[in-house]
């Protein structure tokens, strides 16, 4: 499965290379985007009266010339409308010469209900909001709510960010080329999308990998190889054990969700660290999962001294304060004798987070030092904007130019929640999922999320593959378990998703 995300930058240079090495000159790369479009448009809406081609004066206009031109010797009624003619010389000028259908203005656009209309006008690269004729028919065709083609991206959506720069088409689908790009995925471009068609123009693989882009899906074949599979001698330890650290008396279940997460997620062994007063109400509740007393660092130290947990989770219900910090901070300076145990990371979430936020810099030193394990950030918005204040503020960053920075700044990867999550590592790398539901807005879901986290990089998983798979088998277990999802559901939806990554199930958006 192709992967890769480009930013438009990076589909300008892949459509240079791709001209430079053939077999396809630009023209020929035109003919078959335009082709694609054309296709689609036949197959998906065989009854519309009469198919409008909003034409920009870019290459995505010339796409949308040469799809007018297909249509209309097809016997469609096609009506084409230009927003500026194609600059002399270009491949959208020789397009739009090889056009029969007379154009008109786009300032004069009208359509009709039971008529079809393709958007051509900007595409991916669009830098500025729609202003005149191209805002008026963003309003024409949602006031009469006629279906859109949309090629490459709806015009007014950022292929960079995903952002609606002014107004923007709200496609019924997208006709996108080669690959996705991050707009096409991040909100609310993802929404205004509509189904999304990636075609193949003629541009080989090669091209692609030329361009050592860092910007992925995230899928399992992302991450699949990484992902722990026992041994048949294997024991309890050998798959890792991962330590949880729950809050007083009246906040121990969200701990215990990550626990019962890490474990589903494949831990051999997991264990709440409890503080006293609260051990009666977590071993009231708890089976599988072990219990121990940890009241403050110096019994923590104890913990750590004993070198059985190989992965944490400090945050969920934990309480904010000086605890959580002294907490995390000493977990990260324990970095040299955990690794001995092999211990691998700490995955800090919620309460962990926001207990930072007056200090993140105590965090970010704590996590670069060498022999520190892999930290894992689990920010929602809000918590974000509390550690990353100056990244969360500006404006001129996408949310996964965001979550880069951010990586960078802690020396962590980073889980930037939401809709769109973005997983990014300290070494630029960045992951944009895509197959979240809107059941997982419950409360607890995020702490399941950590406890699996948790339970992969305890079996030895890399913290940025962990955190991929993290978060694409919680979207997963969430959308098969659909409508009345609680959090306490989430643990016990794991195994079948984990399952099916054996190839003995099926996995959408997935390869066996």
């Amino acid at each position: 499965m192709n992967l890769e995300l480009l930013t438009p930058a990076e589909m300008a240079e892949a459509d240079r290379l791709a001209i430079a090495t053939g077999p396809f000159d630009g023209i020929g790369l035109m003919r078959n985007a335009g082709g694609a479009v054309a296709a689609v448009a036949l197959e998906r809406f065989p009854n519309a009266k009469r198919v409008h081609v909003l034409a920009g004066p870019g290459n995505n206009g010339g796409d949308g010339y040469v799809a007018a031109k297909i249509l209309n010797e097809s016997g469609i009624a096609v009506s084409l409308w230009a927003s500026g003619a194609p600059r002399d010389g270009t491949d959208a000028a020789i397009a739009a010469a090889e056009c029969p259908v007379s154009e008109r203005p786009l300032a004069d656009f009208d359509a009709e209900a039971g008529e079809l209309i393709i958007d051509a006008l900007y595409g991916a690269g669009l830098s500025k909001p729609l202003v005149d004729a191209a805002a008026r028919a963003v309003a024409l065709v949602a006031t009469k709510r006629l279906p859109v083609i949309a090629v490459d991206l709806p015009s007014g959506v950022s292929g960079e960010s995903g952002k609606v720069l002014g107004d923007a088409f709200r496609a019924t689908l997208t006709v996108t080329f080669a690959r996705k790009k991050p707009g096409h995925l991040l909100m609310p471009g993802r929404d205004l999308c509509g189904e999304l068609i990636v075609t193949d123009i003629g541009i080989s693989p090669d091209v692609i990998e030329s361009l050592a882009v860092i910007t992925s899906e995230n899928q399992p074949s992302l991450w699949r190889r990484a992902f722990p599979s026992p041994a048949v001698d294997t024991h309890k330890y050998r798959r890792g054990h991962v330590g949880v650290f729950s809050g007083g008396p009246i906040s121990t279940g969200a701990a215990r969700l990550s626990a019962l997460a890490a474990a589903r997620a494949g831990a051999g062994a997991v264990t709440v660290f409890s503080p006293g007063n609260a051990l009666a109400v977590n071993a009231m509740h708890l089976t599988s999962i072990m219990l121990h007393k940890v009241d403050d660092v110096a019994e923590l130290a104890a913990v750590l001294g004993e070198g059985r947990s190989s992965a944490f989770v400090l945050g969920p219900g934990f309480g904010v304060g000086e605890k959580a910090r002294d907490f995390a901070l000493a977990i990260l300076a324990a970095g040299g004798r955990l690794a001995e145990a092999g211990a691998e990371g700490l995955v800090l979430d919620a309460d962990g987070i926001t207990a930072f936020r007056d200090a993140p810099q105590w965090l970010f030193e704590a996590a670069a030092r060498p022999e520190a394990p892999a930290l894992v950030l689990t920010p929602h918005e809000g918590e974000f904007a509390r550690l990353f204040s100056n990244v969360a503020g500006n404006d001129d960053l996408s949310k996964l130019g965001k979550a880069r920075a951010a990586a960078a700044a802690a020396h962590a990867v980073v889980i930037y929640k939401g809709a769109d999550t973005v997983i990014a590592a300290p070494d630029g790398r960045a992951a944009i999922n895509a197959n979240g539901a809107p059941w997982l807005a419950t409360a607890g879901s995020g702490d399941v999320l950590a406890g699996i986290v948790a339970g992969l990089i305890a079996q030895r998983m890399p913290a940025f593959e962990a955190a991929c798979a993290g978060v694409w088998l919680h979207a997963e277990a969430g959308s098969r378990f659909g409508l009345g999802l609680i959090a306490e559901d989430l643990p016990a939806a794991l195994p079948p998703v984990i399952k099916s990554l054996s190839g003995q199930d099926s996995v959408s958006g997935s390869q066996h």
